[in-house]
């Protein structure tokens, strides 16, 4: 894939989590989605929230109106999708990426979209975590996968590049480390002998985009789960459930 370029510009970052605390909202659901939690389901986790190292959601993608609902941007749709449930503005401009913070419950979590085009995303991941001292696995990133099935998520601990030039920039920017989680967001192979370079850059159709938005529905649950009661749980949620529907069909 070609390297992309530009970056905008960054400045200091405010105090961490100085915002209001956001109030969480439901995105509309589906039957079978599960309810959103009330703030109190948190007390699950342990640790003193004062004291308690905030979750980075960092989402990939291409800066820009020509790249928005496009396949490549799809990391970038999933953090505007929490970013709206959970009433978080990202608003601040911080390390290269707009940032928004906020809290699930009472845990504090951070929205980050690097802008600094998809093939140098390591600069902006590396700066932040290496700034707000966030563990690595607390540090999810999510991205677009040519190797899964159209609409389908994969949520793991950790694992390499895949060839995905953002994801090989963070493993880079992170001292080489793999030891982060990822939620794989699948976007399908390209038809033909399509370039994949082209494929990623396409839009969406309307029937894809309702698919798509079902499944960002089903990300934003396993960012709800994996704050308030942890990564494994929110693995099971994410890639039993869609195992048993593809069995089902």
């Amino acid at each position: 894939m070609r390297l992309l370029s530009g970056a905008s510009a960054s400045r200091l970052p405010s105090p961490l989590f100085s915002l209001p605390r956001a109030r969480p909202r439901c995105m509309p659901t589906s039957a079978s989605a599960t309810p959103c939690r009330a703030s109190s389901s948190s007390a699950a986790v342990a640790g003193d929230g004062a004291a308690r190292k905030p979750w980075l959601f960092v989402g990939l993608g291409n800066p820009g109106k020509v790249y928005q609902g496009t396949r490549h941007n799809v990391g970038f749709e999933m953090i505007d999708v929490i970013a709206e449930a959970e009433g978080i503005s990202l608003s601040s401009m911080q390390f290269k990426a707009m940032v928004g913070k906020g809290r699930i419950g009472d845990s504090p979590i951070m929205l980050a979209k690097p802008q600094t085009f998809m093939n140098a995303s390591g600069e902006s991941v590396g700066q932040l975590v290496s700034y707000f001292k966030i563990p690595l696995n607390q540090v999810v990133v999510m991205y677009d996968d040519l190797d899964l099935p159209f609409a389908k998520l994969r949520l793991l601990p950790k694992g390499g590049h895949g060839g995905h030039n953002g994801m090989r920039s963070i493993i880079n920017h992170l001292k080489q480390s793999r030891d982060f989680p990822r939620l794989r967001i699948g976007i399908g192979r390209p038809p033909g002998k399509m370039d994949p370079a082209n494929f990623v850059l396409r839009p969406f159709n309307k029937k894809e985009q309702e698919e798509l938005d079902f499944a960002f529905h089903r990300g934003l649950e396993a960012v709800r789960i994996m704050v308030l009661e942890g990564f494994n749980k929110s693995a099971t949620y994410v890639n039993t459930s869609q195992a048993s529907e593809m069995l089902n069909r």
